[in-house]
């Protein structure tokens, strides 16, 4: 069983939608791709084994504005990051992608 999900560009705010399992769980959408992590295409089959989802914008499909309506893309990557699990753990992207800087000051 798949779902639409519609995610929005940071960058120009167009919408794309991707068919996906209802399983997977978003933590973020970015414009940077998290260090280390390995991201699908929005196409691919086996969404489930990627860290996240690589989007170009309007070049993976078509793309509207918020009130439906299609628009052209600007272009730019953005990247939709899942949820990530070790042994169990939640896994804290790196750097963050909520709450501003993190500093580590452990010398």
């Amino acid at each position: 069983m798949t779902l639409t999900v519609r995610y929005t560009c940071p960058t120009c705010g167009a919408v794309t939608s991707v068919e996906r399992a209802p399983s997977l769980a978003d933590r973020s959408v970015t414009m940077t791709a998290q260090p280390g992590w390995e991201y699908a295409e929005p196409g691919d089959d086996d969404l489930e084994s990627a860290d996240g989802i690589a989007f170009i914008c309007g070049e993976d499909g078509p793309v509207t504005d918020l009130e439906g309506e299609a628009i052209e893309g600007c272009g730019r990557p953005f990247y939709l990051n899942f949820v990530r699990y070790e042994r169990g753990v939640e896994l804290e992207p790196n750097p963050p992608t909520y709450g501003g800087p993190r500093f580590d000051f452990d010398a």
